[in-house]
């Protein structure tokens, strides 16, 4: 039996929080490009915002498959809290509940400096945190993880940063990095679901890979993973630079594809997590130092 302590945090799902690093840096970056300055007052809160949402969403996704019978025994996935029986359903939604009301506090300041535009963002983002797996609608479950994924780990997050930090929308370039940045993140989602395939056919959550197949999903994380790269050449004439400096990272795309490409769904695949993880973030700093250097 783990303690309480690990048992939360095991339920906050560490490597996925290195995903909200990427769209915080870039967003930083685009701010600063557009600027000259920023407020590392409000970028210090979107860090804290954005972390706690993340965290929020995985504990009510958590509680939410354990209550619909996606999490069993045959799980391939890391352990989950509640399945395991560490913490109870009460216990883990009222942790949801206190990682969105982190959301709102230190998303307030940003709220505040965007004015209706991020209030909107912001409640869109803390319902789409919900409505991942739970509700009527489950984002999860109809199939939607990778498009719930692109739009608010990549637009939402680099292009509402960005907003906050300037007060100009869009600011130049916030579109394509926002693509490149929540492409990324798609390979994240697109892998777990590969992973659980069978079992979420099984359960009956429609993932794309549960609807479409193995051959489908592994066309979409070919897709997200390299597509970000050859995105780059959109930089070409603004941003030279933000075109060149992220190539290398296709060496670590690369390993990254040939090691799913020989990996059947199968718990072997919780390693490709982590390493899609980093890559985002090796893209997303190499991007930055591209933009910010002029």
């Amino acid at each position: 039996m783990i303690s309480q302590t690990q048992a939360w945090l095991l339920a906050t799902r560490p490597r996925t929080l290195t995903a909200t690093l990427a769209p915080i840096i870039v967003g930083t970056t685009l701010a600063f490009r557009h600027n000259g300055f920023v407020s590392w007052t409000l970028v210090i809160c979107a860090l804290l915002c954005t972390l706690c949402l993340q965290i929020a969403t995985n504990l009510v996704n958590d509680v939410s498959d354990f209550k619909k019978g996606t999490d069993t025994p045959d799980r391939l996935g890391p352990m989950r809290a509640t399945a395991q029986g560490w913490l109870t359903p009460q216990a883990v939604w009222t942790g949801a509940v206190i990682a969105i009301l982190g959301a709102l506090i230190s998303g307030f300041p940003l709220m505040m400096a965007g004015g209706w535009p991020l209030i909107i963002l912001g409640v869109a983002s803390i319902i789409a945190a919900v409505a991942y797996t739970a509700g009527p609608f489950p984002l999860a479950y109809l199939g939607l993880g990778e498009v719930f994924v692109l739009i608010f780990f990549g637009w939402v997050a680099v292009g509402g940063l960005s907003f906050a930090l300037t007060g100009t929308w869009p600011v130049d370039g916030a579109g394509i990095a926002g693509t490149q940045i929540g492409l990324l993140s798609v390979t994240m989602i697109a892998i777990n679901n590969l992973r659980d395939i069978h079992g979420d056919k099984k359960s009956g959550k429609k993932t794309l890979a549960a609807r479409f197949g193995e051959n489908f999903i592994r066309a979409v994380i070919g897709a997200a993973l390299f597509s970000p790269y050859v995105m780059g050449i959109l930089w070409w004439q603004t941003a030279p630079l933000a075109t060149l400096l992220p190539l290398p990272g296709l060496l670590f795309a690369f390993k990254i594809w040939g090691g799913l490409q020989a990996t059947p769904p199968s718990k072997a695949l919780n390693a490709f997590l982590g390493k899609a993880s980093m890559h985002l973030l090796i893209f997303g700093i190499l991007l930055s130092v591209a933009l910010a250097w002029k």
